[in-house]
């Protein structure tokens, strides 16, 4: 090859020939080339730069060879010194390879941070303001993040604030990252005026999140902090600008409008912020903040005046400006109640409870306590109010009252019924009140014409729950004006006006049950009697069960106590009246009184009819005990034996726990009547109902009376008749206990994952095993009585049975052991079983006929 620039030719190998025979044919084919330099990759770099530099003359405009010869040019001075010329031929190969690839921001960004590693910021910069004026703007975003980079790594700010300034114009929504970065270098009031604008940029948007109170936060903070150095800014107009702006954050903005003041020196103004705060701010969580911070505030000042007396000095001067300083702290600290109290009213003026702790506030203060109740009834509104705005007006006048200034407590109270209240109540309690007063200062006559006056029928009628019409055309419904008037007129009036009252009263239809109950009270007292039944009988028209209920027994109560049995027919005319409709709850007791005049008054059958009626119409849990009342009555009137038939009722009747009970009481009955047939009869109708696991003390009680009164054979028959129940009862426990067996295996899944038919043997004998073993538990389980016999089985020898019978009836003659076994074998439980409960006349009715 000839020689270039008085430089030797260069020799080629013999490996070299395809390459360059390739070349020579294709010298337009970056292919060639690019397997031509792929080859002598791993030879000598000033050979693998000659033929890039060969390619490159032919093909200037190839991007890949650029690309690679640069790349290749950079990894051959990498890790050299900065100072060695060969970077500057490095360099300058960027710089022919610019002019035509100046459209490439991949060789610009090369060249940059090459640039920016060999420590040349004049070059770098403005090889990156040449690419951002060769690239399209579309490209420039991938040379911003370098640039600025490299930027914020200079010594002076200057040059990086420049830059992004230029930077925010292309793109703005960055501001967060140039205020961040002006913050770093001290610029704070450059920062603050970017922040600023930012704030006041509706349409931005922060990449980091933040919102736009976030940020007027920041603002507040940083040129709250810095007065010194934000200058460019009006800070007292900008938070107040924030105050009107953020109103649930009011607290913290406050505080910073301080602390500005604070840091700037000027601490009347800060203390008039803190005063302003604390008149406006209108939650608990903003007062706590701007008071804690006001209060740090004070101490801090003290403080600091106790410091500097103390190295100046003793100064009287000094010493009454510090005692100025503790009394202000103190004054502050004293009217915190007061002012957190401020806070909730300007919260909600219409809060009735923060006013009434407001006047407990003022206390030993009048004139404050008359100016905070006048403030008070004029701005509550009763419509609004929380709580009873009436008791503010009623406290108001109580103050007055307690200065013995009746006439302003009248006055008060005669504004406070012209108020329209929400609630009918309200203006009857004031009422109340206004009559209560006057008879506290026994003014009789003027409590009555207060009271009748709130009575009095308006002209315009109106019903005591229409809200369309106000409370003053309402209140004569009242319930609780009526009642005062009518106790008043009973100890102030007359007769007639009392029993004037309370007729209007239920002419209104607004008497209560105790209401009539007191009317017909009144007029017994005054010895109108027959008035009194007829006000009971008014009542019983208004009111319906159980409402009713009251005025029934009292009034029932009264007429039996008043005629006794002069008008039998009408007392039971009354009570049949009281029973129609009557709900099984409140029978017992009419019941009851029904049955104690027929008995008193009346006839013996008439009161048995009565307890017999009482005993179906009572409720189910107190049929039991009227069973006993039933029994017990007609034992003592008509003797024992006339309760056969009753204790057969109630046996049919009651629930099983009950008809033991009964039955036991019955057959004790009849056992003590001689009747031991009869006696044993019930017990073996009572044992269908009774387990011997669980009801042992029963066939305890009929085992005590065979061995009293049986014999071999009943005593034989008794213990059959356990043994068959008992079987009764164990099939039903096998039974339940197989289903619990199934359901728990279901839950392990070993049994009920086949369907029914499809069971293995195993699992029916595990099955059934396990009924057998909780049939025996519960065999093991029963209660076992002090005899030692407790079954009769058929293997039984005929001298126990012989000693037991001899227990039985000492006197009996003995059975002859000769006697065949097979005669009195006795049945197993399989062959005998017992009906269920069925109709006691079924069972006992062969006796009746004994």
């Amino acid at each position: 090859m000839p020689s270039q620039n008085g430089k030797p030719d260069v020799m080629f190998e013999d490996d070299d020939l395809p390459y360059e025979e390739e070349i020579i044919r294709n010298p337009y084919s970056v292919k060639c080339w690019m397997r031509y330099i792929e080859f002598k990759q791993n030879g000598l770099k000033s050979t693998l730069n000659m033929i890039y530099e060969r390619a490159l003359k032919e093909l200037p405009g190839s991007y890949k060879l650029w690309y690679n010869y640069l790349r290749e040019r950079r990894k051959q001075v990498k890790g050299k010194c900065i100072s060695e010329p060969g970077y500057e031929e490095v360099n300058n190969c960027h710089e022919r390879a610019l002019v035509f690839m100046h459209k490439m921001p991949r060789i610009w960004l090369d060249y940059c941070q090459f640039l920016v590693s060999q420590c040349k910021i004049t070059r770098s910069r403005q090889t990156f303001d040449r690419a951002l004026r060769a690239l399209p703007v579309t490209q420039h975003p991938r040379i911003w993040p370098l640039y600025l980079r490299f930027v914020r790594n200079l010594p002076l700010p200057e040059t990086a604030i420049r830059v992004y300034r230029r930077y925010l114009k292309l793109s703005p929504e960055n501001a967060e990252e140039y205020i961040d970065y002006l913050r770093s270098v001290g610029r704070l009031d450059e920062a603050a005026v970017r922040l600023a604008a930012v704030v006041n940029d509706e349409s931005f948007v922060s990449k980091e999140g933040k919102s736009n109170y976030q940020l007027w936060h920041e603002l507040c903070d940083l040129i709250s902090q810095n007065p010194d150095k934000v200058t460019s800014l009006n800070v007292g107009a900008i938070i107040r600008g924030g105050l009107t702006r953020f109103t649930d954050q009011l607290g913290k903005l406050w505080c910073s409008l301080a602390d500005y003041y604070i840091r700037s020196g000027h601490f009347e103004k800060a203390r008039d912020v803190y005063e302003e705060a604390i008149l406006t701010v209108v939650t608990v969580r903003d007062f706590t903040q701007v008071f804690d911070s006001y209060a740090q505030f004070e101490e801090s000042m003290i403080a600091a005046k106790m410091e500097t007396t103390a190295e100046m000095g003793q100064d009287e001067d000094e010493d009454i400006d510090l005692e100025l300083r503790l009394a202000r702290f103190e004054q502050l600290i004293a009217r915190r109640p007061l002012l957190l109290n401020s806070v909730l009213l300007r919260q909600n003026p219409h809060n009735v409870h923060e006013w009434h702790k407001r006047v407990k506030l003022y206390e030993g203060n009048p004139r404050q306590i008359i100016n905070t109740y006048t403030e008070a009834v004029q701005t509550v509104d009763p419509m609004k109010a929380t709580g009873k705005p009436h008791s503010l007006w009623v406290s108001f006048a109580k103050f007055y009252e307690e200065n013995d200034q009746l006439d302003d407590a009248r006055t008060i109270f005669e504004k406070a019924t012209k108020v329209n209240y929400k609630q009918v109540d309200d203006l009857a309690a004031v009422w109340c009140e206004y009559g209560e007063m006057e008879l506290r200062h026994e003014n009789y006559e003027q409590a009555l014409r207060i009271l009748r006056k709130a009575t009095a029928i308006p002209s315009k009628k109106a019903e005591y729950f229409d809200a369309s019409e106000p409370v003053q055309n309402r209140v004569y419904k009242s319930l609780k004006v009526w009642s005062m008037l009518a106790d008043l007129e009973e100890s102030l009036g007359t007769f007639q006006s009392t029993k004037a009252v309370y007729d209007r009263i239920i002419d209104l239809r607004i008497a209560t049950p105790q209401i009539i109950i007191n009317y017909a009270m009144f007029l017994e007292e005054h010895n109108y009697f027959e008035e009194s039944f007829k006000a009971y009988e008014r009542g019983i028209a208004l009111f319906r069960w159980p409402n009713v209920y009251d005025i029934w027994n009292t009034y029932l109560t009264k007429f039996i106590d008043r005629y006794g049995g002069k008008k039998l027919e009408r007392a039971r005319d009354l009570f049949e009246q009281a029973l129609d409709g009557c709900p099984a709850k409140f029978a017992k007791t009419i019941y009851l009184l029904y049955a104690k005049l027929e008995e008193g008054y009346g006839l013996a059958r008439h009161a048995m009819a009565v307890y017999e009626r009482a005993t179906q119409a009572v409720e189910t849990e107190e049929r039991h005990h009227m069973f006993n009342i039933y029994i017990k009555r007609a034992a003592e009137i008509y003797g024992v034996t006339y309760t056969r038939a009753i204790y057969q009722k109630a046996i049919e009747v009651l629930p099983d726990e009950h008809a033991r009970d009964m039955c036991l009481r019955f057959a004790d009955m009849e056992s003590k009547l001689g009747e031991i047939d009869r006696a044993r009869a019930i017990y073996s109708y009572c044992s269908q109902i009774c387990d011997p696991r669980v009801t042992a003390n029963f066939w305890q009680t009929w085992k005590e009376f065979e061995i009293r009164h049986g014999n071999e054979d009943t005593i034989r028959e008794m213990l059959r008749i356990k043994r068959s129940v008992q079987a009764t009862y164990n099939t039903q426990v096998n039974f339940m206990s197989s289903q619990m067996l199934k359901a728990t295996t279901s839950s392990t899944g070993t049994v009920s994952d086949l369907a029914p038919g499809q069971m293995g043997i195993d699992d029916m004998k595990m099955l059934e095993q396990k009924a057998q073993q909780l049939a025996a538990e519960a065999e093991l389980d029963k209660p076992k009585p002090k005899e030692k016999i407790l079954f009769v089985r058929s293997d039984t020898s005929r001298s126990e049975l012989a000693e037991l019978s001899k227990q039985a009836n000492p006197d009996e003659i003995d059975i002859d052991d000769d006697d065949e076994d097979g005669d009195d074998e006795d049945q197993g439980p399989d062959e005998v079983q017992l009906e269920q409960k069925s109709v006691p006349t079924a069972v006992f009715g062969g006796l009746k006929e004994d």
